[in-house]
């Protein structure tokens, strides 16, 4: 796992100091090597910084030169299956990585050779004798790749603070990020806080001929993988036949991604996910697996006391830590600097301590992101299928009416309701199970309401009618767990030069999950159904009898407390205007409404300041 940064030009003489300070602002993705390369002519230039995972040896060393001296690597990610590349595509190897299959397997079958990849990963690779590029990311979208095309040169980084080091680029703030931040908490590929950096998209590669750099408009990306292309006319609807393929699925990908050539644990909440991961990966290792969980002093937010009992259930060696008001200062000011951008999900901090506790222990982790995304984990799958009732869709202004004279339980139902647009229900659910902005408020509280969500509402068009569950789980893949959760364990990880491997989006997982059919996700109104079978087949079941509980932390008690300080300097009336996003007065009425007892705005509260505090640090 490493970080990589990467700059070229027709036009410009490469910048050499800023690429160095650039590898240099991604040394705790890679905390153990750093290397540089440019080209004879100055136009390109890559920087890397290595975590040893695979082949720990300088062999592996980037950037990486192909056998024929024809094609430099520069890589950030792991190959799982890149032994089984290498014997197919018969390749004559001299290391024992991962690294020099990706540029042998692309000197043999060019772009062509990007489908074989099994794994996570972000790339570039440079021709020198065409003088072309070639940047490439995986399909889901786990490893990050940044990329800024203006004023005649191309920068690309795993993360937006590399790019910054380098001189003449336009850093202008985007205001029109900021009203799909307010309402669901980060944005959506391929934009970011900056009008001119831009997210790679997952599942892309882009050739880039370095000649052409400045005279072309944009990049020409093409896909070599999409979810579109992978959804079946049918779906898989023989429970036995699906239980039995899933689990061998999740056990090739746990075996697979448990290679490594140093010390390996997983993340453990207790959940259903991360349990499942754990118990298959403690039945394929020969030794005892270590795990990690963080518990809270609050015993509300606690879970930890799950998570031992199933750890000793299993056997592990299980390490336990618990959160508090102390030991969250040590990451509560790296938010902002951490994540490069508004980054709202306050479930960061929680996995910041236990990246930072893990990394004592072991140098990479397993974690169980994607099994509430894939097997329809949240509550918002189910309302749904409730908001494309016709009863419900007639009556619901009404109903919704009805509920704000009612408790608060009926009054969230009412939220629900109250969409504007049916075309845009899939992002209402979902920011109003956040707790965040509807649209209809921001309507009404932005001061530029030019904002439109039609295209985070845009469906993948598919082979099979789609089932109200099926649109919020796809929607969920592609946005919520690309642009939210996987950025969100990554910056935690590498923050620590710890690497997070996620088994649950092993391309043939992914390609499966997507076809199951619903009544085995979601029957009777249990979430994850069909995971809940293997999982009991290897652990009791008493062991999850209980409501599902987030990786939360008690958000609304601390901005009372803990972080009123935050709300005090970054939710002022001078702040407020300076920006002039949110117009003041709802902003201050907002804040003396939560202060005053109406404890749901928590979210709304914390998500504008999470924006002024990173406009303060960045504007």
């Amino acid at each position: 796992m490493c970080g990589i940064v990467g700059w070229s030009s027709s036009k410009k003489e490469l910048p050499k100091t800023a690429l160095q300070a650039a590898t240099l602002a991604l040394a705790h993705r890679g905390p153990e090597a750093q290397g540089i390369y440019i080209n004879t002519k100055n136009t390109v230039g890559f920087g890397h910084r290595r975590l040893k995972v695979i082949d720990v040896s300088d062999a592996s060393a980037q950037p990486f030169h192909s056998k024929c001296g024809r094609y430099v690597l520069i890589y950030n990610g792991e190959i799982y299956n890149y032994k089984a590349i290498a014997k197919q595509l018969d390749l004559q190897t001299h290391t024992s990585g991962d690294t020099e299959v990706i540029i042998e397997a692309y000197a043999k079958m060019g772009t062509k050779a990007f489908e074989l990849l099994h794994g996570i990963f972000a790339f570039a690779i440079y021709d020198t004798q065409e003088d072309k590029m070639v940047l490439c990311r995986d399909r889901s979208g786990i490893k990050p790749l940044y990329y800024y095309y203006q004023n005649q040169q191309l920068i690309f980084a795993s993360e937006i603070k590399a790019i910054k080091e380098f001189p003449d680029i336009n850093l202008s703030i985007n205001p029109a990020a900021f009203a799909e931040f307010l309402h669901i908490g980060f944005n959506t590929e391929p934009f970011t806080a900056y009008k001119n950096i831009y997210k790679f998209p997952a599942g892309n590669f882009a050739v880039i001929d370095v000649k052409k750099i400045g005279s072309e408009s944009k990049l020409d990306f093409v896909k070599y993988w999409s979810i579109q292309d992978k959804i079946l006319p049918e779906t898989y609807k023989n429970e036995a036949e699906v239980e039995k393929k899933l689990e061998e699925l999740l056990i090739n990908s746990i075996e697979s991604q448990m290679i490594s050539d140093v010390p390996l644990g997983t993340f453990l909440s207790g959940g259903i996910d991360s349990s499942l991961i754990t118990v298959l990966a403690s039945k394929i290792n020969k030794s005892k697996i270590k795990t990690f969980s963080i518990g809270h002093d609050i015993k509300k937010f606690d879970e930890s006391v799950f998570a031992a009992k199933v750890a000793a259930t299993i056997g592990t060696e299980h390490y336990e830590y618990k959160m508090n008001a102390d030991n969250l200062n040590e990451v509560l000011h790296d938010i902002i600097n951490c994540y490069d951008e508004p980054f709202f999900d306050s479930s960061a901090f929680p996995t910041m301590l236990i990246s930072k506790y893990a990394k004592k222990e072991v140098t990479v982790t397993l974690s169980g992101d994607g099994g509430d995304e894939l097997f329809m984990g949240y509550g918002m799958h189910q309302w749904a299928s409730r908001l494309e009732n016709p009863m419900v869709r007639l009556f619901r202004h009404p109903f919704y009416w009805g509920s704000q004279f009612l408790n608060f339980k009926f009054k969230r139902a009412g939220w629900l309701l109250n969409y504007s647009d049916h075309n845009h229900v899939t992002s209402h659910i979902f920011s109003q199970e956040q707790y965040l902005f509807s649209e209809k408020e921001l309507q009404h509280y932005l001061v530029n309401t030019d904002f439109n969500f039609d295209k985070i509402n845009q469906l993948v068009k598919t082979n099979r009618t789609l089932t109200p569950k099926e649109k919020q789980s796809i929607w969920d893949v592609q946005n919520y767990l690309k642009d939210d959760l996987l950025v969100k364990i990554d910056r935690a990880t590498m923050r620590y030069s710890l690497e997070s491997r996620v088994p649950f989006l092993d391309n043939n997982i992914l390609d499966y999950a997507l076809n199951i059919d619903t009544q085995l996700k979601f029957r009777n109104g249990e979430s994850k159904y069909i995971l809940k079978k293997i999982l009991y087949k290897h652990l009791p079941e008493d062991l999850f009898k209980r409501p599902k509980q987030g990786f939360a932390i008690p958000l609304a008690s601390y901005l009372r407390k803990e972080f009123k300080h935050l709300v005090d300097k970054y939710l002022s009336p001078i702040v407020v205007n300076r920006y002039d996003i949110v117009a003041n007065l709802y902003v201050q009425e907002l804040k003396n409404r939560f202060f005053a007892g109406e404890e749901y705005l928590y979210a709304r509260v914390w998500v504008l300041v999470i924006l002024h505090w990173w406009l303060e640090e960045n504007a």
